[in-house]
């Protein structure tokens, strides 16, 4: 029986991928980086010191460290998160489903703190969460485990009475990682991606939440 569900952030409930991709190329672009928002889709679910880093090993610039330009990054994409406050669809729903299940409820993102407090600020979501954790500070972010196995200690529940909802492949591998259970929610162009069936289930939005919890996992 499952006793807590643990929810990742970007991409799952805010549509602040957009937002990343945009403000990745921006800043990048601004250093003399060539990407493109392509460039930008592999890296998704990364912790953004690490997608800097991997940047700046490819195509080094002069000016700001990688500390500033990931600064830079995260104001920009809080900026448009407070700005557009673009909650996905499902989102409230599948909160309700998972409290009238009695299920603790948590989040674990890549997100830095303070855009996780930004956005949950922007989107009247605070309450909702037990506890909140970041791999900002972790040794190893996402598709490592850590995050999600923080937060189910802090639940007090075992990994395996969890379930965890993702958007990215990379969220995916930490989640299955961690021995939880699995719900993936794709974007829609991404959603034919094989890789896709190693969830214990694939959604198209969150409005499904309630019938997948409810008929099992």
């Amino acid at each position: 029986m499952l006793k807590a569900a643990i929810f990742d952030m970007d991409g799952l409930l805010v549509d602040s991928e957009p937002f990343w991709q945009r403000a990745q190329v921006e800043v990048f672009s601004s250093l003399g980086v060539k990407i493109s928002q392509q460039d930008t889709l592999e890296t998704m679910g990364l912790r953004i010191d690490h997608i800097v880093d991997l940047w700046f090993e490819r195509q080094p610039w002069q000016g700001p460290n990688c500390q500033e330009v990931n600064d830079l990054i995260t104001k920009r994409v809080e900026a448009l998160v407070q700005e557009h406050k673009p909650m996905l669809p499902g989102v409230l729903e599948a909160i309700q489903t998972c409290q009238e299940l009695g299920l603790k409820i948590a989040l674990a993102s890549s997100s830095p703190m303070s855009l996780i407090h930004a956005t949950l600020d922007a989107l009247s979501l605070t309450e909702a969460f037990s506890a909140l954790f970041s791999a900002e500070h972790l040794r190893f972010g996402k598709p490592h485990p850590e995050v999600y196995l923080n937060a189910a200690d802090a639940l007090g529940v075992e990994p395996h009475l969890c379930v965890a909802f993702e958007d990215s492949l990379n969220g995916l591998l930490a989640v299955k990682a961690a021995r939880m259970k699995s719900i993936a929610v794709p974007e829609a162009q991404h959603r034919d991606d094989l890789r896709w069936s190693i969830a214990d289930r694939k959604l198209n939005s969150l409005l499904e939440v309630n019938k997948a919890l409810i008929t099992g996992l």
